[in-house]
């Protein structure tokens, strides 16, 4: 399952595409307060040219389009359908002219996205094996005053009480744990991995950029929850159930199916005590 997840031949995006786009959605807010950062960062007046990174379905892309007017924003991805969706995205909020999309493989392609006055790239540094050598491509593609705007970190999502009166008390912590293992292999098996120490602002001065802090942002949506939100959580524990299959125990396994049968009365479908909290973290260098 872990080399799966990372193998985009195996991965079938179009019919994963409205469930990103959807999951991202739910995100809005918590992105528009870190776009609008960036806007103090950088007068949107003086922003011409964006890289979105590892775009997916194009939420932020256009969101960035949105908050910087005077720029073309590149959605920047290595699926053909979620660059579909992206471009689809523009063209209903009245953007197609200002939103470009790129096929690209990271870090092979990044020599080909042309110059940034921004560049975005949220939760997709993780992806590419060797960080250091994609932040240093970043780097020479920001034009003299760039900014490069780095989402990794934050919290974990939690979506449950502690006790929620199935199994033993912490099983969001539990799968954390689990979590936290798979992805260390993850990273190890990816083409070209080295271990980096994961001080971010450490790396951007390593590549040459001038770090220039970061900042946290919270996505709070408490109980009751909207229809939308409880298909995202069952969403994101299908996915937590396959990739950590084997790799928690019997009985917390047991606790995931019951929430996820949408009969079941103590199910993600029916609680009427599931949430959404997170915190992504943007870090943010600047090219001199």
């Amino acid at each position: 399952m872990t080399r799966n997840h990372h193998d985009t031949t195996r991965i079938d995006w179009a019919e994963m595409a409205p469930m990103l786009e959807r999951g991202a959605e739910l995100g809005v807010p918590l992105y528009r307060q870190a776009a609008a950062w960036l806007g103090e960062l950088t007068p949107p007046a003086t922003v011409r040219r964006i890289l979105d990174v590892g775009s997916g379905p194009g939420v932020l892309t256009t969101l960035l389009a949105q908050t910087f007017p005077y720029a073309d924003v590149v959605a920047v991805d290595a699926a053909s359908p979620l660059l579909e969706r992206a471009r689809a995205r523009a063209e209903r909020l009245g953007l197609a002219d200002r939103v470009q999309t790129v096929c690209a493989e990271l870090p092979g392609d990044v020599g080909t996205l042309g110059e940034a006055d921004l560049i975005w790239a949220g939760n997709a540094l993780h992806h590419i094996g060797d960080q250091r050598a994609a932040l240093a491509g970043f780097a020479r593609l920001l034009r003299p005053g760039g900014l490069v705007a780095l989402v990794e970190g934050g919290l974990t999502e939690r979506h449950l009480p502690r006790d929620i009166g199935l199994g033993r008390p912490g099983l969001e912590s539990r799968v954390e744990a689990a979590r936290a293992e798979w992805f260390t292999e993850m990273r190890a098996e990816l083409p070209g991995a080295v271990r980096e120490t994961e001080d971010w602002q450490a790396l951007l001065a390593a590549v040459g950029l001038t770090p220039g802090g970061a900042r946290s942002f919270l996505l709070d949506i408490p109980a009751p929850v909207t229809p939308a939100v409880r298909e995202h959580l069952h969403t994101v524990f299908t996915r937590t159930r396959d990739a950590l299959e084997g790799r928690l125990a019997d009985d917390d396994t047991a606790v995931l199916d019951r929430l996820l049968d949408p009969e079941d009365p103590q199910g993600l479908a029916r609680r009427p005590d599931v949430y959404l909290l997170a915190a992504h973290t943007v870090h943010t260098a600047r090219r001199g």
